[in-house]
């Protein structure tokens, strides 16, 4: 466990989700060992929903004509009088 740098792991995503996904699977089967079933399609589906609603909104408010997420200058000073 000393030799991995765990820091460079935690910036790739895609390791990010893999063992996300593996500590899904420990825990049923740990949860199976005392008897307990747990089935978490409807937690996942939930958490889905949610992260695609908070990028949804994010699509939302980002401006598509400008870099990033803020607003061009001459938009931040126009002023909408209607």
């Amino acid at each position: 466990m000393k030799n991995i740098n765990w820091k460079v792991r935690f910036k790739n995503k895609t390791w990010v989700i893999a063992m996300i996904a593996a500590v899904f699977f420990i825990v049923q089967a740990v949860l199976l060992v005392f008897g307990i079933t747990w089935d978490y399609n409807d937690l996942l589906q939930r958490i889905i929903t949610v992260v695609t609603g908070v990028f949804a909104v994010v699509g939302l408010i980002i401006d598509p004509t400008t870099a990033g997420s803020k607003d061009s200058d001459l938009v931040m000073k126009r002023k909408d009088d209607k």
